[in-house]
């Protein structure tokens, strides 16, 4: 299987993190956490590019062993241990007074996941809620502006200049790489404008059909199994 294009080999690799280096059952996949290991040792960095929270991320950032900046909340957050403060690009407060909305109106549960107590940039709903009916809502109201989009671990209520796109743009400015020479993978909506944005991209097997439709190359193996036989290929390619 052609994992990425003849001649081509990514000077960093961006990567999801829920529903894609975890298994079936949504926990950390530990093939998947070898094979970006692999990446790193080769010399190419691994940017985390997330909905989850900067703390979280963090935690796994440096479990794994990874280099590259951490592009959180959708990036709403970008950061790097080195650069000392977060770069925030919004502060979620019109988010989270948009959940209090919501709650109003539909009588759903407005203080949503439990990583919303380490948010700095978005506001999160429990992903069993209705999303017609929110959408419908917030296009209506004052928050018609924010963006709202469903993965399967949550409804991110966010500021319009977030996602994942525009958070990589600035972690690889940071970096002195550019977009087309980035590969990323991923498994939900939130992680289109990433493949839109970079050189190549790989959405694991089981991911939503909205990111099927723009992937590049769509894994025949469920989530977290995609990585070894891609580390492989590409390590493959580059010592050719």
């Amino acid at each position: 299987m052609l994992w990425t294009p003849d001649g081509w080999t990514p000077k960093a690799v961006a990567v999801d993190i829920d529903g894609t280096i975890t298994d079936k059952n949504k926990k950390i996949h530990l093939g998947a956490i070898v094979a970006l290991r692999r990446l790193e040792d080769a010399g190419i960095p691994v940017i985390l590019s997330t909905g989850n929270v900067r703390a979280i991320t963090y935690g796994l950032w440096r479990f794994i062993g990874a280099t590259g900046p951490m592009v959180c909340e959708n990036g709403g957050v970008v950061w790097h241990p080195e650069w000392g403060e977060p770069i925030l690009r919004a502060d979620g407060a019109r988010a989270k007074d948009a959940a209090n909305m919501l709650a109003e109106r539909l009588e759903l549960d407005a203080d949503g996941i439990t990583t919303n107590a380490w948010r700095e940039s978005e506001w999160c709903l429990f992903p069993n809620e209705d999303l017609e009916a929110i959408t419908k809502l917030m296009s209506a109201s004052e928050f018609s502006d924010l963006s709202v989009v469903k993965t399967g671990f949550a409804i991110h209520l966010m500021e319009p200049q977030l996602s994942k796109a525009q958070g990589l743009e600035v972690a690889l400015k940071r970096m002195g790489i550019e977009a087309h020479e980035v590969l990323a993978i991923g498994d939900a909506p939130n992680d289109i404008s990433m493949f839109e944005y970079v050189g190549h991209s790989v959405a694991v097997g089981g991911c939503f059909d909205e990111l099927a439709e723009v992937a590049d190359v769509i894994s025949p193996y469920p989530h977290g199994d995609t990585f070894a036989p891609m580390v492989d290929f590409i390590l493959m390619k580059e010592s050719d």
